[in-house]
């Protein structure tokens, strides 16, 4: 299976700080979310898990799908995403202001959510600016609005990264 691996800058993982040999397979003794194993994101995962860079990760074996991420006990890394830059995190980060923006129309509650979406824009907290997004979708529409933003969310780096549904 191709997942996708978000890293620091030197193929550092940002949790364990472990860094990630380019082309060699990794393995850990099991799988085991959140505790041990290769732990990846599908392309609806991505607004979940943004980092700095953006890997190709190849999962060899049973991979156990979660609600946001994939976890194997191999994994092998491949290329890093041609087009995951300041560009489009910014462009990102746009489309969520503009978003929430619309969203927001009338109601007075949200019109603070568009002040954050644009503040953490401005601030490169690119991650942040989708989450404030899909909770203010949430707070407009109901629980699985936030669920749907995040979809949305995905959908729109998938279609410019060039990336499979």
């Amino acid at each position: 299976m191709i997942a996708y691996k978000f890293l620091q800058p030197g193929r550092l993982s940002p949790f364990s700080g472990f860094h990630w040999p380019e082309g060699e397979w990794v393995e850990a003794p099991r799988a085991d979310p959140c505790r041990e194993g290769v732990h990846a994101c599908r392309t609806r995962d991505l607004p979940f898990w943004m980092g700095p860079e953006l890997w190709t990760l190849e999962l060899e074996g049973e991979v156990l799908e979660r609600e946001r991420q994939v976890v194997a006990r191999r994994g092998r890394l491949g290329d890093r995403v041609a087009g995951w830059d300041i560009d489009l995190l910014d462009g990102f980060a746009a489309f969520c202001v503009e978003r929430t923006r619309k969203r927001a129309g009338y109601v007075p509650v949200l019109g603070g959510f568009v002040t954050e979406v644009r503040r953490f824009r401005a601030q490169g907290r690119w991650p942040f600016a989708g989450f404030a997004a899909a909770r203010a979708a949430e707070l407009r529409d109901g629980p699985g609005a936030y669920d749907e933003e995040r979809s949305v969310q995905a959908a729109w780096l998938a279609e410019r990264l060039g990336l499979s549904h």
